[in-house]
Order: structure tokens, then sequence, then C-alpha cells
């Protein structure tokens, strides 16, 4: 028994979740009638998860703010990769809404309510006034991710203003954001068992269902694989870098990236690889730390698709301007998330209430993620490899 118990504790998060989803889609397909009983399970996991999210923003956005003022005092060096990151992030956000803009859906998955209806629709003038905060413990009760937002952006600038008084916070931050981290470990074990009656619950709507997760998951590999080619190798291009070397360098980071799912277990690999490639140690120091938080290119990009394809799905119209705030919204929570499990999972619960979206599509996309993640992480590696390269271009090293 005690053998059989440790093959089952080995198997990894990844494959549970392939295995939760199959069971989940054959069951909601064999037992459609009977799926509604399944939805507080996903329910459960999405109400912890949830609770992270204030103090998981705060502490990681502050931090994110911090890096970005570190990277600021290395000089002419970290803006120049700030400029970069902050360029391919927003190709990547214009790419992600560009290939869902495109996508015909063969019908609406039937996602249980689980948000309350969007408010009334504001003009832009409304919306930026009610992403200001009166009171950030308010906001932070409402799960209203916009004025959390931007009350920890300008508390992190206020915060860097301070200099050396405000060390022993960040440090604070540093702690908060290390048990929220491990608090959303913890509360992943419970993804299966809600990936499962996600599932269930979405595949009872037939066959359309099942085609719109298929077609959402071809879109995210062809949204990823045309912005590493059209922006990514494209930006190497122009700047007169031979792509056929580059590619055959960084084969190695982006295959452990593409196996493990992981960016973190790649930078060893990155660094090695880049230094083989003629880029000085010193500046791949430097910039490759940064781009690790700040140049998630495929994060960002599969972020702005699963949004979009969610309300597209959900029958959720979105005005231009709820649009925009999301494109902005996603610009900054998609800074710092790197060392959280399944990051972008959490940025998507923060958002989804915000715009009327159901939280039950959360354990839909953890379900196919599975299929989708390999990619994204690759994108992401290629990203940190071309960032260093790039700004040695720009000052003259290459």
């Amino acid at each position: 028994m005690r053998p059989l118990l440790s093959r089952f504790s080995q198997i990894s998060l990844s494959a549970w979740l392939l295995v939760a989803t199959l069971a989940g889609g054959c069951f909601g397909w064999l037992f459609p009638t009977q799926v509604g009983d399944l939805k507080f399970i996903s329910d459960i996991f999405l109400n912890l998860i949830r609770s992270a999210i204030a103090p998981m923003l705060v502490s990681v956005l502050i931090l994110g703010v911090a890096s970005a003022g570190n990277a600021r005092n290395l000089g002419r060096i970290g803006l120049k990769s700030l400029l970069f990151f902050e360029l391919w992030n927003t190709l990547a956000l214009l790419t992600g809404w560009a290939a869902v803009s495109l996508l015909s859906i063969p019908g609406k998955i039937p996602f249980p309510a689980s948000t309350p209806a969007p408010a009334a629709t504001l003009s832009f003038s409304e919306i930026l006034v009610e992403a200001f905060p009166q009171s950030i413990v308010d906001a932070m009760a409402r799960g209203d991710i916009m004025q959390v937002v931007v009350f920890s952006f300008l508390f992190g600038i206020a915060a860097l203003s301070a200099g050396e008084k405000a060390r022993p916070l960040l440090q604070f931050m540093e702690s908060l954001a290390a048990i929220a981290f491990r608090f959303t470990h913890f509360v992943l074990y419970l993804s299966p068992p809600a990936v499962f009656a996600a599932m269930a619950l979405a595949a009872s709507g037939g066959k359309d269902t099942l085609g719109a997760l298929f077609l959402f998951t071809a879109a995210a590999w062809g949204g990823l694989i045309l912005f590493l080619f059209l922006v990514l190798f494209g930006s190497l291009a122009l700047m007169g870098e031979d792509l056929r070397r580059f590619i055959h360098e960084i084969r190695e980071p982006f295959l452990i990236a593409f196996a493990t799912t992981s960016s973190a277990a790649a930078i060893p690999q990155v660094l090695s690889q880049l230094g083989k490639y003629g880029v000085p140690e010193k500046l791949t120091g430097t910039v490759a730390p940064l781009s690790l938080s700040l140049n998630l290119n495929g994060s960002t990009l599969y972020l702005m698709m699963a949004t979009l394809f969610t309300a597209k799905a959900a029958g959720v119209s979105l005005s231009l301007d709820q649009q925009l705030l999301i494109f902005l919204s996603l610009k900054l929570t998609s800074k710092g998330v790197a060392g959280i499990p399944r990051a972008n999972f959490v940025v998507l619960s923060a958002l989804f209430p915000a715009f009327g979206l159901p939280m039950t599509a959360i354990g839909v996309l953890l379900g196919i993620d599975v299929l989708i993640d390999p990619v994204r992480t690759g994108v992401n590696v290629i990203s940190h490899c071309a960032a260093p390269v790039a700004v040695a271009k720009w000052e003259g090293f290459r």
C-alpha cells in the first residue's frame, strides 16, 4: 500500500490537472444532469484563491515598483532594459487582444453564475475616478482589483522616495509575499478536484463547449508563436542579429522551460548560453534577473487572451473603455508575479469579478492550461534571452 501511495505522491500537479480535465469532461458529457452537485467544490477552491489576492498583489506590486526603482538606479542599462520590457509587454497584450478578436467561438459555455453582474456602463473618466480608492481596506474587502493596484503602485513609489526609512516596510512586504505564495501553493492542492468539477460543469454544454475550449487552446498556441516570431525574433533581426545562431544558442533553455514549465529552472542555462553567444556577463547579470520579473511576455499575452475569451464564451459584452481598463490592469498586475505558483490564475481571479466575468471559468482555464503552459513558459524564457542581447546590441557590445 505504501509504495502505491509513494508513486501517487510523485505525480506532478500538471499530470493530475490533465487527468482531472479529461475525467471531468467525460463526466459532464455522460451525466450532464448531475454536474450541478459538484459546483461547491470549485466554489471552495475559488474562495480560497480570492482570499490570498489582496495581500499577494499589495506585496508583489510594491516590491515590483522597488525592482523598477533599482533598475533606474543601475543607470543607462537599467533604463534601456525597462524600455524593451514595456515595448514587448505592450505588443504582447495587443497580440492577445487581436488573436481573440479574430476568434469565432461556436457557442457560449454554460459557466454557472459566480459573480455579481457588472455595474452599469461608465464613461472612461468615471472609470478613472473609480480606480482611485478612498480606503485601501475597503477596496481589499470588496476585491476591487484596480483600486488595489493603483494604491500599491503609488504606495511603492512613496516607499522608494523615502529611501532607507522604507527598508523595514519592504522587508515586511517580502515576508508577506513569501507567506502568500506558500498559502497559494497549499490551496493549489485542491485544484485537481476543482478542475474536475469545473470541467464537468462546462462539458455539460455539449460539443460546442469542447469545441470552444479546443479553439482557444489552438489560438493561444498561435498567438504565442506569432509573438515569438514577429516581435521577439523580428526585433533582433531589425537590430542585425544572426537569428540562426541565436536560436541555436537558446534551444537548450527553451527546451528546459518547455519541459518543466518553469522560467526559473531555465535561468542558469540562459546565463550560460548568453555568455557563449557573446553577451558580457556583467550586462547579463543585470538584465536577466530584471527580465525574470518584468518581462513575462508569454504570460501577459495569455492573460489578455484568457480574459477576452472568457467574456466572449460567457456572452459578456465589454465596451472599448472596459477593454482599455483591462489592458492597463494587466500592464500592472503582470509585473513581479514570476514566483507565484500558477500566477496567471491568481491575476485572473482578481480581474474577473471587476468586469462581471464568471469566476467558475478559472477552473476550466486551469484544466486546459496544461496544454498551453509549456509554450507560454517557453516564450517567457526566450524573452529573457532576447532582452540582454537587445540591450547589448544597443550598448555597442555586439
